[in-house]
């Protein structure tokens, strides 16, 4: 049977140097600690299986030099605690909380305040993160720390956590890790993995962010009933994704970003699926930028409505036939639908007119989605002054949404 050890203070002023740090150094293991309000010096370290609960404010507060709370094993939860005051070393990774090859641990209900980094996860497996509320420093964002870096860190779950504030949540290396209803608002990258696979996003909400999702060399990642929305500048991109395999992003919301979906497909590459299935992809200024070629690509069923461009392609590469492309629906299809099956009696066809000039020149680019554009663009339907060109086909367009 679980003790539980309780620190009580006699005293208004309430931070007692060491006190903390003490009662884990002398706590039997799996013993729980139950923390009463008020505030606890930080910078401790936990080397056996705890829990510790705050039972109502709570504070662990690091001396601003460091990580607040370090954790070296497994079997250790933390909750209902605000962790904050880490130290600034972006080389130290200094963070709220961090956990060192260790196996089922627990962070919930916490809040992450005023930290460089918020959970720094290293050799991490069979975790649950849920129910926290993670911001970074208050500086540029260039020299925040990361919500989550993971680092061969696998089969954890991230449910309904709020991050907000922070850089990047990173995964390198990691694997079968779950990120389900959690809310990524104001960061830059708020989903990067790198070399990471057969890991699932579902059912979480993405808004002004520079990159909501960006996927580099990852395999059977799934992105799965997600709202993707404003992420923000000039170059904001929902999902940019680069050297994946086995890609699925099914059923998600995906609007008013610069870029919806940014794929970069080099012709060399052989392998790299994608499955595109399901999306409402809308008023976006470019719904889908392919970069090179356009191969390996299965697009089904997705509304693509009231964008800006709905396919742009910016390199002088081919349209291959390794795409499965149709059921989806267009609102720019000119076609008509004869026998009421609702799909079109031709297919819905992309051709580049005058864009083709900026492909070349990127300076005129400046004048992009520009009346002038547009009225080049209109010249060139009814009179090509360029021999326009094919670079998307769907054969079979749904006709009505």
């Amino acid at each position: 049977m679980l003790k539980a050890l309780f620190i009580l203070f006699f005293v208004v002023s309430n931070s007692i140097s060491g006190i903390l740090q003490d009662v884990i150094d002398h706590a039997s293991p799996f013993s729980t600690i139950k923390l009463p309000s008020g505030v606890y010096i930080g910078n401790i370290i936990i080397e056996k299986p705890l829990q510790i609960i705050g039972l109502d404010n709570a504070i662990i507060k690091g001396d601003n030099t460091g990580t607040v709370v370090t954790i070296n094993s497994s079997h250790v939860i933390l909750q209902n605690l605000t962790i904050t005051h880490s130290g600034n070393r972006i080389d130290k990774i200094d963070a709220a909380i961090r956990i060192n090859k260790a196996n089922k641990c627990e962070i919930s209900s916490c809040k992450i305040l005023d930290s460089l980094y918020g959970i720094d996860m290293l050799m991490v497996e069979n975790s649950l993160i849920s129910d926290n509320y993670i911001t970074s420093k208050k500086e540029d964002i260039e020299f925040r720390g990361n919500a989550l870096k993971l680092y061969y860190s696998h089969n954890n779950k991230f449910l309904k956590n709020t991050i907000t504030g922070t850089k990047d949540v990173t995964l390198n290396y990691s694997h079968n890790n779950l990120f389900k209803a959690n809310k990524f608002i104001k960061n830059r990258f708020s989903s990067h993995l790198s070399l990471s696979n057969d890991n699932i996003f579902k059912n979480n909400y993405y808004q002004y962010n520079s990159v909501a999702i960006m996927l580099m060399g990852a395999k059977n990642t799934q992105i799965l009933n997600n709202h993707i929305l404003s992420s923000t500048g000039t170059a904001g991109i929902g999902v940019m994704i680069k050297g994946v395999e086995n890609f699925q992003f099914k059923n998600n919301i995906l609007k008013y970003n610069a870029k919806g979906l940014y794929i970069d497909s080099q012709e060399k590459m052989k392998g790299m699926k994608r499955y595109i299935i399901g999306n409402e992809i809308s008023y976006n200024s470019e719904a889908i930028h392919f970069h090179a070629s356009i191969k390996d690509n299965t697009i089904t069923h997705n509304k693509i409505f009231s964008n800006i461009e709905d396919i742009v392609k910016d390199m002088d590469s081919g349209l291959y036939p390794s795409n499965v492309i149709e059921y989806n629906y267009w609102d720019r299809y000119a076609g008509f639908d004869n026998n009421h099956d609702n799909i079109g009696d031709t297919p819905h066809q992309v051709y580049l007119y005058s864009d083709q000039l900026w492909q070349y020149n990127n300076k005129v680019k400046f004048y992009y989605a520009s009346p002038i554009m547009s009225l080049l663009n209109f010249l060139s339907h009814l009179a090509p002054f360029i021999e326009p060109k094919l670079i998307f086909e769907d054969n079979k367009p749904i006709f009505r949404d």
